[in-house]
């Protein structure tokens, strides 16, 4: 019998974001019959200890995590502290000698990071040090604004994976090898107790300040531009003429790396609020752990990003059985039933938007129709074990020297 594959996964950020926890679906789901799962984990905490990684991470069963000190992120920083932070990343290099030591000892096969910088570039390092082969997982579309080491990187990747097979052809249509471009969709575990029980619907209304019979709009999301805040605010304008007891909660905190030179975000969103007379109509919530209970308290979850790049919000209001409006663009049809999980509309089209909206507030049996199928498409298409099989075809195929073109990829993609 041959051995387990051997995989690090990267994670040199702090904070456990979204793609982390898709990281961390994967490390918790994939076979250990054919997989032995490693994480080269930072060991730095995060500002709220609750979303530290290292924390999430070690919980998983069966998985050998070194922590390692990727240095500090540089990102956006002013000169000084990037040169600092060069300084630091030489204090790293110990460590990263020392965990190709690792990747050797334990036969490490395949390196997983993200693309972010850290993860992208020095994945590429570490897998060829060590004589591994190297993944990149694109959780973002492609586009000039990525920086120049991990343009390099997905260059010189063994494989690149998106999360929708949107993402895969744009890294194709930007002329990355086809042959090395795979799509494995996202999915979402519903025995996480997250995704079983809901907090009670009328007191987390009531700890939002909203009636117990209003119609209510969610959205959750890093507040920045291309989410579409802003589309769904006027949208939210026509709604309120004829739903006068209309609530939109937006659930998020600002990203001002996202919006560089533009100024806080929600600020710009509260400053057109208050120019359409929907300040008593909108709750900011600010950053909140408890997601999946404001969606469930809400009637319908709305959001109107622009070339989403999969949409994992989708998949939790799914999960949570509220319909989903979003717009017709990136990786949402992928991930939405137009007329049967929810509304799928044309991008910037912001009467379509309100008349979709409309339409499932004023119905509750349509929206409950829609809820319950959204469950049951998260329980069938996008389960956590089918996501771990396909990702494991890459590694095999990767590790192979197989290949896959973006044509094909439905082959070891959902």
């Amino acid at each position: 019998m041959t051995r387990p594959l051997g995989v690090l996964f990267l994670q040199s950020q702090a904070f456990f974001g979204a793609d982390s926890a898709v990281q961390a679906q994967l490390m918790r789901h994939l076979d250990r019959r054919h997989v032995e799962v490693h994480c080269a984990c930072t060991n730095t905490e995060a500002d709220d200890p609750r979303m530290t990684a290292a924390r999430r991470i070690e919980q998983i069963p069966d998985l050998h995590m070194r922590v390692t000190d990727f240095g500090h992120s540089v990102y956006g920083r002013p000169l000084s502290a990037r040169i600092k932070g060069g300084a630091a990343a030489l204090a790293a290099g110990a460590h990263g000698l020392g965990l190709i030591r690792y990747m050797k000892r334990e036969h490490i096969d395949v390196v997983h990071g993200t693309e972010k910088p850290r993860d992208a570039f020095g994945g590429i390092w570490l897998a060829r040090l060590a004589g591994a082969k190297s993944v990149i997982h694109m959780h973002v579309g492609y586009g000039d604004w990525l920086s120049p080491r991990v343009r390099w990187a997905l260059g010189a990747a063994d494989a690149i994976v998106g999360v929708s097979h949107f993402v895969a052809q744009g890294l194709v249509a930007a002329g990355y090898r086809a042959d090395r471009v795979f799509a494995v969709h996202n999915s979402l575990d519903l025995a996480d107790q997250t995704w079983q029980r809901f907090a009670d619907r009328a007191s987390m209304r009531a700890s939002l300040g909203i009636p117990a019979d209003a119609p209510v709009i969610t959205i959750a999301s890093r507040l920045f531009r291309w989410k579409g805040h802003h589309d769904l605010v006027e949208s939210l304008a026509a709604i309120r003429t004829e739903l006068p007891a209309v609530r939109l909660v937006i659930v998020g905190e600002d990203d001002p790396r996202a919006n560089p030179g533009g100024g806080s975000y929600r600020m710009q969103l509260a400053s057109r609020i208050a120019e359409l007379g929907l300040e008593r109509h909108v709750i900011f919530t600010g950053f909140r752990t408890d997601v999946g209970d404001v969606m469930a308290a809400g009637d319908v979850f709305c959001q109107p990003s622009a070339e989403e790049p999969f949409g994992m919000v989708y998949l939790e209001a799914m999960a949570a059985r509220r319909p989903v409006v979003a717009y017709r663009s990136g990786g949402a049809p992928e991930v939405v039933v137009d007329g049967e999980t929810g509304f799928l509309v044309d991008r910037g089209d912001i009467s379509a938007l309100a008349s979709s909206l409309l339409r499932l507030l004023r119905d509750q049996d349509l929206r409950r129709r829609f809820g319950e199928a959204g469950r049951r498409r998260v329980e069938l298409v996008f389960p956590p074990a089918r996501s771990a099989a396909a990702m494991l075809d890459v590694y095999r195929a990767v590790v192979a020297g197989g290949r896959v073109t973006a044509g094909n990829a439905a082959d070891v993609a959902i």
